[in-house]
């Protein structure tokens, strides 16, 4: 599937800002179901400095410096990427007991390093607390792989959990997201993760995009979508490594074709789209617009507004021809 990825971006400051540094997490990820065909970042007011380096996970950050005064900034990342099934893990991974892959990654003298250790340990958003492991346990049965506890964690979460916008924010703690029982898809991503590294076993944060559906008979809205986040489970090899399987609570699904990663990391800290230091702006309102649609919708939508024009433009070609020959 080839898909069309605008992300926009918009702040405007109160009083105006008089300088600023930015990072930004808006580049997708190239991976072995998703390759990245065209990106293009946009910056209003033009930068002073602009860089792009990778992360200590592989993502791409965009680093951009204004040093003069603005009272708005937008940012627009447009994107084009192919995306495919992803790749189930080799049946030996999905077979592995929770319990074993757990020991895997309890430090014992002499024993091999995987570099999936780092999303075990607590992190920013995501804190060790027995709540997360009272809600997870009736999902770890004994014996069970952790593949099919990923599953059914994260089908009884979608059972759960109410979707509700207004009932959190970034700076909620999972814990008190689990309490109320309903948030956002970030904090689904952080409590399902929370319960698998509260019980010993890695689990990281994807942030990304899902390509949704207009009602039948209506276009799509320019805008009208939003990032979304989901998280990543680890399946380690019988003897080595292994790999990553992707659950999204939000929707009790796994990711398909129809989803872009953008970045991977231990939590929202670590891959928020945009952060930065402001000198001035003591306030600011922002806007964020989302579009995800297939490219073949975008030319078919180019090649109406193309047909249109000329026809515009015939019709005034043919209304001054015929004033001309009135005259």
């Amino acid at each position: 599937m080839l898909l069309h990825v605008t992300h926009e971006t918009r702040y405007d400051y109160t009083p105006p800002v008089e300088t600023a540094q930015h990072l930004a997490h808006l580049k997708p990820r190239e991976t072995a179901s998703q390759r990245l065909v065209s990106h293009a970042l946009r910056i209003a007011p033009e930068p002073a400095q602009r860089s792009e380096s990778p992360d200590v996970y592989g993502n791409t950050r965009a680093f951009f410096a204004l040093e003069s005064t603005h009272d708005e900034l937008v940012v627009t990342a447009e994107s084009v990427v192919e995306t495919s099934e992803p790749v189930l893990a080799p049946s030996i991974a999905r077979e592995l007991p929770w319990e074993t892959v757990r020991e895997r990654f309890r430090y014992s003298k002499g024993s091999r390093f995987d570099a999936a250790s780092d999303f075990v340990f607590p992190s920013r958003y995501v804190p060790r607390h027995e709540d997360f492991a009272t809600y997870a346990r009736p999902s770890f049965v004994a014996g069970r792989p952790t593949f099919d506890v990923a599953i059914d964690l994260m089908q009884r979460m979608y059972r759960d959990f109410d979707y509700d916008a207004g009932s959190t924010e970034i700076s909620t703690p999972a814990v008190e997201a689990l309490a109320q029982r309903k948030g956002v898809c970030q904090d689904f991503a952080h409590i399902l993760i929370a319960c698998f590294r509260t019980m010993g076993l890695p689990a990281r944060y994807v942030s990304g995009y899902l390509l949704t559906q207009p009602p039948p008979g209506q276009p799509r809205l320019v805008g009208a979508d939003a990032s979304h986040a989901w998280a990543s489970i680890y399946l380690p090899g019988a003897d080595g490594p292994g790999d990553w399987a992707d659950f999204d609570p939000t929707n009790g699904r796994q990711p398909g074709e129809d989803y872009v990663t953008l970045a991977i990391g231990r939590d929202y800290a670590d891959v928020s789209p945009m952060r930065g230091v402001l000198h001035g702006g003591a306030r600011h309102t922002l806007d964020v617009g989302v579009t995800v649609r297939p490219m073949e919708e975008l030319r078919a939508a180019a090649a109406d507004s193309t047909a249109q024009s000329q026809s515009q433009s015939q019709s005034q070609s043919q209304s001054q021809s015929q004033s001309s020959f009135r005259t």
